[in-house]
Formats: structure tokens, C-alpha cells, sequence
């Protein structure tokens, strides 16, 4: 755009219309024309006979060995290859492209995957079974390869196979979502035994509030009442000053109250207060309050306000000694490092007193010296 001298935009100063008009119509006439003129796509290539294909089928080879050649490790070609191997309907080489890559580097779980499903695509499922299980030996600690295996077996209604895929996985001692898998499993069979065997087990690998919690709410499921009271009891003995922790006291009251064991849920209420320290009890005391006013009197409730203030009152005092003792260290520690600079400034100017005395004493003896000569 035009500018003038102050260096704002020039006015237009002819308004008229310009002689030579461009409509919306030509335009899209000029856009498509343009897009006429670009280059299409080569046509496909048709094959016709027998010498034709295995003519293609060698060039295609030699590209991917040439692929293959330059990228050794890239698993991304070979599956690519062994995926066009599969297309040609030529599964001996296909399986024979898995294996090269499978001989340079086995730990690459995409290529077991791969592998095991191309077996499977084409309905060789004992033939995917060796692959999962290769797979699983070399690489235990990849959960991807187990989920796929005991994945097929279910599929296939191989329960017995697939419920001991699952038991050699739980001897490596998984992450909880494998053991929920499992469980899972089981209960989707309705056999809740072995499912509350795989539970005692589990709280042992994994012996979390939420794991214990997990269990019970698997027993009230199945209307075990006095079996979840029992997990609720065993897990406050079982994790000791580890278990001192408000979700799990919570959790269990409340599971009294709603079964209406009012009096059950207080003393664990009471109990927890007692043992769970101050600092991480704050939505303790709040479900507490609630529990109070809906189920105790007026005494109780203003025991449990009292209790909360004091509780409050206790933290307040807490930070503020913190807060003290901080400052007072932070004193101390000033006070130190000023005391250190004067010592050290002492010892400096005494060093320098020296230097001089020494500097006189020696201009003092060349001096005599000089008048003795």
C-alpha cells in the first residue's frame, strides 16, 4: 500500500469503477480450467498374465531387500514386507521376513504382535500360540504381549489355557491392571471362588488401601457381609501404622452405616480419630460432623465441633511454631556468618598489621645497613 509523507496510508483518490470488471463466475471458471491442467495419477497397472506377475512380484522384492539393506533394524519395513509377502499369499516368505528381523532384535513387541496376527488372519492358531509364547518368554515383563495372548485364548473358549497364561503372568508380579484383568475374567465366568483366591494374592503383591477396599467391595457384591467386615479388619491389622490413613477408616464406616450398624460406625469414627495423625485427617473430621448430625444427638455433635476446633486450633500452633523455629534458625544462622566476617576481617587486618611491621622492620635493617657501609 501506498504511504504519504507522514507515513500513514495514502487515500485513494480515483473511486470510479475500474473499466475491466471480474465476476465470481470467472473466478471459479479460471480455478477449475487450472485444475485440469495438474498432473494426474499414473493408471493402475493391470496384470495380465503369469510372467507379468512374477515379474512384478521380483522388482517389489528388490525394493524391499533394498529397503531392507540400508535399514537393517528398522522393524517398520519388515512389517511392511511381511505385510506384502501376505498379499501375494506367499506365507513361507512372510514368516520368513519375521524371523530375519526377529534374529537381528527380539525385544521389539510390535513385531511379535504382527507376527502372531498374521498367523491368526490366516487361521493358523497353533502356529500363533508358539509366536505368543516366544514372545512372552523372552519378554515377561511386557504386559501388551500377555494381554494379547490370554486376549486370543478367551476368543478362542479356551478358558483353561487362558486362565493358565494368566497364572504364569502373576508369577512375574504384574501391575495391578493385570491382576484386575484377570479378576475380571474369572468373575465374567461366575467362578467368584477363583476369583477370591486371585484377591488374597493380589493384596499380598500389592498390599495398597485400594487393593484391600477392591476386595471388599467384591464380597459385598456378592452379599458377603460378613466376609467385606472381615477384609475391612484384616487390612487395619495387616498394613499397622501404614494403614492409619483416613480413606480406609472412612470407607469403613461408612460401610457400617449402610448397613445400619450406627454403633459400629462411630467407634471406628472414634478409633480413627485417635490413630490417624492430625495432619491427614482433615476429611475425617468432616465426614465425621456429617455422620454426627444425622445419626447422633446434640452431645455428640458438639463433641465432634469441639473435637475439629481443637484439632484446627492444634495446626494453627503447630505452623506458627514451625514458623518460629524457622526464623530463629534463620537468626542464628545470620548471626553466624556475621560473627564469621568479623573474625575473619580481624584476622585480615592483623595479617595486614604484620605484613607492615615486617615491610618497616626490613626497610629499618636496610637502612642501618646502608649507613654502616
Amino acid at each position: 500500500m501506498n504511504q504519504n509523507r507522514s507515513g500513514g496510508p495514502s487515500k485513494v483518490k480515483n473511486k470510479s469503477a475500474a473499466p475491466v470488471q471480474i465476476t465470481a463466475e470467472q473466478i471459479l471458471r479460471v480455478a477449475h480450467e487450472n485444475q485440469q491442467t495438474l498432473p494426474k495419477a499414473p493408471p493402475k497397472q493391470v496384470i495380465t498374465d503369469q510372467e507379468e506377475l512374477e515379474d512384478y512380484r521380483l522388482r517389489k522384492r528388490q525394493q524391499y531387500e533394498s529397503l531392507v539393506g540400508r535399514n537393517q533394524k528398522t522393524p517398520s519395513i519388515y512389517i511392511k514386507y511381511a505385510a506384502w509377502e501376505e498379499s501375494q499369499k506367499d506365507l513361507t516368505r512372510a514368516r520368513s521376513v519375521f524371523e530375519r528381523f526377529l534374529n537381528l532384535d527380539h525385544r521389539v513387541p510390535t513385531v511379535w504382535i504382527k507376527y502372531a496376527e498374521t498367523e491368526m488372519r490366516n487361521k493358523n492358531i497353533n502356529l500363533a500360540r508358539n509366536i505368543w509364547d516366544r514372545a512372552v518368554s523372552l519378554l515377561p515383563r511386557m504386559s501388551q504381549l500377555w494381554f494379547k495372548y490370554t486376549f486370543m485364548e478367551d476368543m478362542l473358549g479356551n478358558y483353561p489355557a487362558a486362565r493358565a497364561i494368566f497364572e504364569r503372568w502373576m508369577q512375574w508380579k504384574p501391575e495391578p491392571q493385570a491382576w484386575n484383568s484377570y479378576l475380571k475374567f474369572e468373575q465374567r465366568l461366575k467362578l467368584f471362588e477363583n476369583a477370591r483366591l486371585i484377591f488374597e494374592k493380589y493384596i499380598l503383591v500389592h498390599p495398597y488401601i485400594k487393593t484391600w477396599i477392591k476386595y471388599t467391595k467384591f464380597e459385598e457384591r456378592l452379599g458377603n457381609i460378613e466376609n467385606a467386615r472381615t477384609i475391612y479388619q484384616r487390612a487395619i491389622e495387616f498394613l499397622g501404622e501404614d494403614g492409619n490413613d483416613e480413606q480406609l477408616f472412612i470407607a469403613f464406616a461408612k460401610f457400617e452405616e449402610k448397613y445400619k450398624e450406627i454403633e459400629r460406625a462411630r467407634i471406628i469414627y472414634k478409633y480413627a480419630i485417635d490413630h490417624v495423625p492430625k495432619n491427614r485427617a482433615k476429611d475425617l473430621f468432616d465426614t465425621f460432623t456429617n455422620f454426627e448430625k444425622q445419626h447422633g444427638d446434640r452431645i455428640g455433635i458438639e463433641d465432634v465441633v469441639l473435637g475439629k476446633k481443637r484439632f484446627q486450633y492444634e495446626e494453627v500452633s503447630n505452623n506458627n511454631n514451625n514458623n518460629n523455629n524457622n526464623n530463629n534458625n534463620n537468626n542464628n544462622n545470620n548471626n553466624n556468618n556475621n560473627n564469621n566476617n568479623n573474625n575473619n576481617n580481624n584476622n585480615n587486618n592483623n595479617n595486614n598489621n604484620n605484613n607492615n611491621n615486617n615491610n618497616n622492620n626490613n626497610n629499618n635493617n636496610n637502612n642501618n645497613n646502608n649507613n654502616n657501609l
